[in-house]
Parts: C-alpha cells; sequence; structure tokens
C-alpha cells in the first residue's frame, strides 16, 4: 500500500503472477474476490499481470474490477515512464498497476448457471462519495458487449446527486438499454440484456449499503 496524489493506493509490478497480486498487502477486497472466483491457484500462478492486463478474456472479471476502480497502468513513453488510464493503452506494454482505494465503496452481482461456474453476465461497480454527493461512480460488465468487458457511460449520470433507489433504478434502466450482448448456449441476447440491468442496480445497492472504511 503506498500514498498517490493524497489517496492511499494499491500497486504492483507487471510482470508478478496474479497469484502475487492476490497475495500482496493492500490488496482490494473487490479484486481478491474476481481473482478467487473461477480462476484456479494454477492459472493464477501462470499468468502474469502484464498478460492478464493484455488478453481480457483470461480474467474478465478481475479485469472489469480494475476498469470500475479507475485502474491506471504505467508504461514507457518517449520522455520515460508515464501513468495512463486503463484502457488507454495495450496491457502487453505496462510496466507496473495501479488503483485508489481510499474513500470508495463497491459491489458486485453475477449470474451463473453454478457458483463454480464463469458468471454468464457480471456487473461490478464503484462509487466515490463525499457528504453524500455521487463524485464518481463506474460500473464494468462482462458478459453484456462483443468484449469481454467493457464500462457502461449510463453510469455517469450518477455524478452530482445522491445515491439513491430511483437513481440507481435509473441507471440501471439505462444500461440495460445502453449494452450490446451476443447470445449463446449459456443465454439469449435478451436474457443478457435484462440481467445486465438487474446487475447493475444489485451491484449499485451494495455501494448504498456498504459502510465508508469496508472497501479495502
Amino acid at each position: 500500500m503506498e500514498k498517490s496524489k493524497g489517496r492511499q493506493a494499491w500497486s504492483i509490478d507487471a510482470e508478478a503472477s496474479l497469484q502475487a497480486a492476490l497475495d500482496s498487502t493492500g490488496c482490494p477486497e473487490i479484486l481478491r474476490r474476481a481473482l478467487t472466483g473461477v480462476l484456479s491457484w494454477q492459472a493464477r500462478n501462470e499468468t502474469s499481470v502484464r498478460r492478464a492486463l493484455s488478453s481480457p478474456r483470461i480474467a474478465p472479471q478481475w479485469l472489469a474490477a480494475l476498469y470500475a476502480l479507475g485502474a491506471t497502468v504505467t508504461v514507457e513513453g518517449p520522455e520515460g515512464s508515464v501513468e495512463r488510464p486503463l484502457g488507454e493503452v495495450n496491457g502487453s506494454g505496462a510496466q507496473a498497476l495501479r488503483v485508489s482505494v481510499e474513500g470508495l465503496r463497491w459491489g458486485e452481482a453475477r449470474v451463473a448457471r453454478t457458483p463454480a461456474d464463469p458468471p454468464i453476465v457480471a456487473a461490478v461497480a464503484v462509487v466515490r462519495l463525499e457528504d453524500g454527493i455521487v463524485q464518481q461512480a463506474r460500473v464494468a460488465l462482462n458478459g453484456a458487449w462483443p468484449e469481454a468487458v467493457r464500462l457502461a457511460k449510463a453510469a455517469d449520470q450518477l455524478a452530482g446527486g445522491p445515491l439513491d433507489a430511483p437513481r440507481i433504478r435509473a441507471v440501471a434502466d439505462a444500461v440495460e438499454k445502453e449494452v450490446n450482448p451476443k447470445g449463446d448456449y449459456l443465454g439469449s441476447a435478451a436474457y443478457r440484456r435484462a440481467m445486465a440491468g438487474v446487475l447493475t442496480r444489485r451491484a449499485l445497492e451494495a455501494c448504498l449499503q456498504q459502510e465508508v472504511g469496508d472497501e479495502s
């Protein structure tokens, strides 16, 4: 754990394994849960942080949690190392991964055939509140886009107001309209779209119920 720009931050070298990330001091609970779901101990030990960032389908729930947290990566630029938001750079060039963890509320929700199976659809929400007002909100979803994970733009509308039930429902409805799922044997496009809205609502409700200080 370190201090970054006045906030607590967790960071890990990109060459480290996912198991090392899981075992590291200060690894946020939201990331621990994403790494200990359907991803085996062997897979975590054999996969580097860099590889997981550059190949989203290896650990999609972990990547969704990173997107929701607003993670940044350090990459080599023309004038030396620079820090860029995850998603704006190719993960294969990452030197380090960092996330701010102070003052956040988070929640996640998923649906799967069994608890041991990968989620058909999953949502991860992270909200930063100050004096009861949402300063920033991100919702990342798996199984609701052609790619493995994407942030929902609809979550932006939470900023500037309270995190309450009517606003959560409005965002969930907007997410259901925004997503563009592709159906398969696990779930039709219509099913995935409906679940995206339901799971977004549940993930944001978990943020609402969480006490500040329980986020790490």
